[in-house]
């Protein structure tokens, strides 16, 4: 006679979320849906309250069996874990920075290709946004950050062998293949909405966009230390820096590993499946972006918005030295802005939901119009100029903040890692964009033709937002 299986439900009710059998694993894990394991559950059960060790994979009707309790403590732990995962990944864009342009230089002996370690880690991060999106939607958040992680420490090991090698076209590869970290630092921020509600997606996606603060402040810092390390160990030159950031990337892979158990993508998404009875749409995000308006506009806005800050962020640094500034005024400006950026996003994730999405989108666009008719006003002023770097962080974070939260309500949990992948594909290359031609405009028309130049994007993102569209949906 056969044995009936074991009532999930009852099983639920009975243990604790936090010790329940669901949430443990074993080589096991590939058999669970045979009958044969669905006997040998019982006894498992017992072996555990006897104080044995037994682990088994939840499957996709135990996930989707959740009570809310327990989905909000994934939730809140997820959020934790990709936090941390951000500080930690931080420290590999933040290296670049500074080391990446140093060590160029110091291997070609070429100043004219001091900025391509910026520019081939954005492309590197434009070129795995979607490659990374792919995995997320095929395997969870777990499998895609951990392996974006990975690339970005193997970059790092490409970049040290190319200095020992003093073969520049190398490194230039090796940065590219580091941009996979930032890449993984984009999709973080999404990854934390994964599990939230409309009331609380801005707030959770702010938190994680603000431990990017702590890397980006930290990683430009590991010059000294790094060279000590360098030096200790025979490394050459500015290496030193990238290998402890490789070191965090490592343990960043074991963070995303062993901490977004159970997955909170394929938890929203068996949830979603068992909520709805239509069939869940599986789009590519061009085919989203092309059919679904709320998406357009809020992957524009994001794109643009970062344009605007890369343009007058990049070309500043240049405007104040030729203005006299010593490198330390000029360094204290960009620690401005970066502070701008990143320290009062979750501010702006609360107003987000609390006021919606556009209106934060419009004060962004303030914030970017003011540090334009700031730098206009008076460019040749440091202080002026600080301001304006302030305003511009400051608008960056309150407009990418919204537009993110945007795009993950644009469209269901099946279809949101493909929109997202193709927003980070957006947002890089309107980055490289945007480096690329300041140089040119700054040379034909000055800081301030710049500041005035970007005021058309800002223009463009307020007239693109200012009307809603009726069919417009938030998705849970």
């Amino acid at each position: 006679m056969p044995v009936e299986a074991h009532d999930l439900r009852a099983t639920a009710a009975a243990y604790p979320p936090e010790r329940h059998w669901s949430s443990y694993s074993s080589p096991l894990s590939p058999l669970l849906n045979t009958s044969m394991v669905r006997v040998l559950r019982r006894p498992i059960e017992f072996a555990q309250c006897a104080g044995v060790n037994v682990q088994i994979e939840s499957t996709s009707d135990e996930q989707s069996s959740l009570d809310d309790q327990q989905i909000q403590r994934i939730r809140r732990k997820s959020i934790s874990v990709l936090a941390a995962g951000q500080i930690l990944g931080g420290l590999g864009s933040g290296a670049t920075l500074t080391l990446g342009s140093l060590l160029i230089v110091n291997v070609s002996g070429l100043d004219e290709l001091a900025g391509m370690a910026a520019t081939m880690n954005t492309l590197g991060a434009a070129v795995m946004a979607l490659p990374l999106a792919m995995l997320a939607q095929k395997f969870g958040r777990r499998v895609s950050l951990s392996t974006g992680a990975l690339l970005a420490a193997s970059g790092v090991t490409i970049i040290i062998a190319s200095a020992f090698l003093r073969y520049w076209p190398l490194l230039l590869l090796g940065m590219l293949v580091l941009g996979t970290g930032s890449a993984m630092n984009l999709q973080s921020r999404f990854a934390a909405t994964d599990l939230s509600s409309k009331s609380t997606r801005g707030r959770d996606l702010s938190v994680v966009v603000w431990s990017t603060t702590i890397g980006a402040v930290i990683g430009p810092n590991l010059f000294e230390p790094g060279e000590e390390l360098a030096r200790f160990i025979s490394l050459p030159s500015f290496t030193g820096g990238f290998l402890i950031a490789m070191c965090a990337q490592l343990i960043g892979v074991l963070v995303y590993w062993v901490g977004l158990r159970p997955d909170p993508l394929q938890i929203a998404q068996q949830r979603a499946a068992v909520h709805t009875q239509k069939a869940q749409l599986r789009r590519s995000g061009w085919n989203i972006l092309k059919n679904i308006p709320a998406a357009r506009r809020a992957v524009l806005t994001v794109a643009l918005t970062h344009l605007y800050m890369v343009s007058m962020m990049s070309m500043t640094p240049i405007h104040m030295q030729h203005q006299g500034a010593n490198l330390t005024l000029i360094g204290i400006t960009i620690s401005i802005h970066v502070a701008g950026m990143y320290a009062l996003s979750p501010v702006f994730g609360w107003l987000t939901d609390k006021a919606g999405a556009r209106t934060i989108i419009f004060a962004g666009q303030a914030l970017l119009i003011t540090a334009s008719i700031l730098v206009w006003i008076d460019s040749e002023s440091h202080t002026v100029t600080t301001f304006a770097l302030l305003s511009l962080g400051l608008g960056w974070s309150a407009a990418t903040v919204a537009g993110a939260t945007m795009i993950s309500g644009a469209v269901g949990i099946s279809e949101r890692p493909q929109l997202q992948g193709t927003s980070d594909l957006c947002m890089n290359l309107a980055g490289v964009l945007g480096g690329l031609s300041a140089g040119p405009v700054l040379g034909a028309v000055g800081f301030q033709g710049l500041a005035v130049v970007l005021l058309i994007f800002a223009m463009l993102m307020i007239a693109v937002n200012l009307k809603p569209n009726s069919s417009d949906a938030v998705y849970d």
